[in-house]
């Protein structure tokens, strides 16, 4: 029986640049949904890594990729990248065909060989990144307060969640991998334990044909999961690592090792935001750690949902990071980024959601309880006080994304509070 497609926040953003561009390239981990959302949308479509044909596929991308190319429009080219030579193919009869929306390309890898990519194909692809789905896209947010209502100021803040402390800790287990969602809680965390040995027996190593140990990469993964949410430095990362090494490892091989995985979309950092401040404070520009959905850290760990009630101080980290998952997705729909704040004066912020016109929110994450927004609260208040309003916008929102909360409400003090589970873009 065929499942029923859920529709996700990206479907709006490929209609848009369908009817925009003449190809688009969908990118991301894989098993997040790429090629089921893009069939939605494709007339035709041609797996690059169908067992049946892929040796047929990769000679004829040789030898005649034009034939490969053929097909009702949109025609999607799922697993572009085993042949990196269709891209010219693609721009090359975007160009002579004219007219938008005439390629999806899907990949979960950056190619290995970009020496057989010679145009950079601006003005004929445009870029999606699609990710694991937020809690809105997988059914688990009422959906009740809006990120784009946040931004126009829309008021009151109004809204519920049904989630409580147990449901949080599994979903954070579970994460937003699309097969995982009608699965029993076993087998949901057995798919994401399959999909860790995958990156580190397999992917980490095909991603650009460097032959990688298995066991390293697992012992990097099990560092920045233990690190989630924080700015670790390479050193710290070899410190924590070659404790139970019988050989030295470099910071030049760590790095390979996280380059890797950011090419196969499994560790997605986030950036320094870089206000106009009043003062003369110092930013912290280093990236923030993250992997693009939580439960690929808690698998790492070994870590069940129970472990995390059991460890809230670990559940917090995870829980961010599952939260900035949630709002990746919800600000890419409003075209926007995520981005995170720290100064040399140990002020730190969460999360900043930054549009391109300028107007950005301030966002901090906490599991719940009146201690913890009361902490949050100040943290943004903080912030937004030593932001130089003279030279950009004040903040369009304050908001506490909270894990635990039956409500979503905006205090007397304007700052919103908001449970995930009622959260959507």
């Amino acid at each position: 029986m065929e499942k029923e497609y859920r529709k996700r926040v990206v479907d709006s953003l490929l209609e848009l640049e369908l009817e925009s561009m003449g190809a688009v390239l969908i990118e991301g981990p894989k098993w997040c949904g790429k090629t089921t959302t893009a069939e939605q949308h494709a007339q035709s479509i041609l797996y690059m890594d169908d067992p049946s044909t892929i040796d047929q596929n990769l000679e004829m991308a040789s030898i005649n990729p034009k034939r490969l190319l053929s097909g009702a429009k949109p025609r999607l080219i799922d697993e572009w990248q085993m042949a990196p030579q269709l891209w010219d193919a693609i721009r090359f009869l975007v160009d002579h065909q004219r007219g938008e929306g005439q390629y999806i390309l899907t990949g979960s890898a950056v190619p290995a060989d970009r020496s057989k990519i010679r145009h950079s194909g601006a003005g004929r692809f445009s870029w999606l990144t699609m990710r694991p789905m937020s809690l809105w896209e997988s059914g688990e947010s009422t959906g009740q307060v809006s990120l784009s209502n946040l931004f126009s100021g829309e008021t009151p803040v109004d809204g519920e969640s049904h989630l409580k402390i147990e449901d949080i800790a599994f979903l954070i287990c579970r994460g937003g991998w699309p097969e995982t969602l009608t699965k029993k809680p076993e087998a949901a965390r057995t798919v994401v334990r399959n999909y860790l040995k995958a990156v580190v027996n397999s992917d980490i190593s095909r991603v650009d044909g460097v032959n990688r140990s298995a066991d390293r990469a697992m012992r990097i993964i099990r560092s920045l999961a233990r690190g989630q949410g924080a700015q670790i430095p390479i050193t710290s990362i070899r410190k924590d690592i070659i404790s139970n090494e019988t050989d030295a490892m470099d910071e030049s091989t760590i790095y390979s090792y996280i380059d890797a995985l950011k090419k196969i979309f499994v560790v997605e950092d986030a950036p320094a935001w870089n206000p106009n401040l009043r003062s003369k404070t110092a930013i912290r520009t280093s990236d923030t750690r993250y992997f693009v959905d939580p439960s690929v850290a808690v698998s790492a760990l070994g870590a069940t949902p129970q472990d995390l009630i059991n460890d809230l101080e670990t559940m917090g980290l995870l829980f961010e990071t599952m939260a900035i998952r949630d709002l990746r997705v919800y600000a890419q729909a409003l075209g926007g980024d995520v981005y995170h704040y720290r100064d040399s004066n140990g002020l730190e912020c969460d999360a900043v959601v930054h549009l391109a016109n300028g107007s950005y929110g301030l966002v901090e994450v906490k599991l719940g309880g009146e201690k913890r927004i009361a902490e949050g609260v100040k943290t943004l208040n903080s912030l937004a006080n030593i932001i130089d309003t003279t030279r950009m916008k004040a903040p369009a929102f304050k908001m506490i994304v909270v894990a635990v909360g039956d409500y979503a409400y905006r205090r007397q003090d304007g700052v919103a509070i908001v449970p995930i589970g009622a959260l959507k873009d």
